[in-house]
């Protein structure tokens, strides 16, 4: 029996599609400045943005019969995470975002192990990629402690980005 990847599980997090009915959240999210810092334009999101991001979601979801998860602790949501194709790059690649109010607490490290259950598991991907900015130590620890690998530097939308590797087991 083919897995459900609309409704996921771990310990302490639930997974669903991100939804329309989540722009207030995903706006307050890409507004705050510890979450843009790390990227080339560290202003917030723009309204525009945040609706043009939540349309992309539900395409790749159509598209691909997965993308990115809206993450709920105990009800209440702590981030966006996912797997997406990235045109340009070999393989899945993993992103996650948490609220800051939920740094520290080791969700970003339980969902990424989730998530690549299903990325070498149903979805059986030869390879997950993680793309982290290098003033983002705690993105790139993540990556680290579950086994990726540095492979190289690129550039990604005008900023330096580290391009972080794990292939599928076996």
């Amino acid at each position: 029996m083919p897995i459900d990847l609309t409704r996921l599980a771990t310990a302490r997090l639930a997974l669903r599609p991100v939804a329309a009915a989540d722009i207030g959240f995903v706006a307050e999210l890409f507004a705050r400045p510890e979450l843009t810092a790390h990227r080339p334009d560290p202003r917030p999101d723009s309204h525009a943005a945040v609706v043009a991001r939540l349309e992309a979601d539900g395409v790749h979801w159509a598209r691909h019969g997965f993308g990115r998860w809206l993450l709920t602790a105990e009800d209440h949501p702590v981030g966006l995470g996912g797997l997406t194709v990235k045109d340009g790059f070999d393989g899945l690649n993993l992103s996650y975002h948490l609220h800051p109010d939920h740094w520290g607490k080791g969700y970003a490290t339980e969902f990424a192990r989730a998530a690549l259950e299903v990325a070498f598991g149903p979805l059986r991907a030869p390879r997950v990629v993680g793309l982290v900015r290098p003033a983002n130590p705690a993105s790139r620890a993540v990556l680290e402690r579950l086994g990726f690998r540095y492979e190289r530097s690129l550039p990604l939308q005008g900023a330096p980005t580290d391009l972080f590797a794990l292939d599928a087991p076996g």
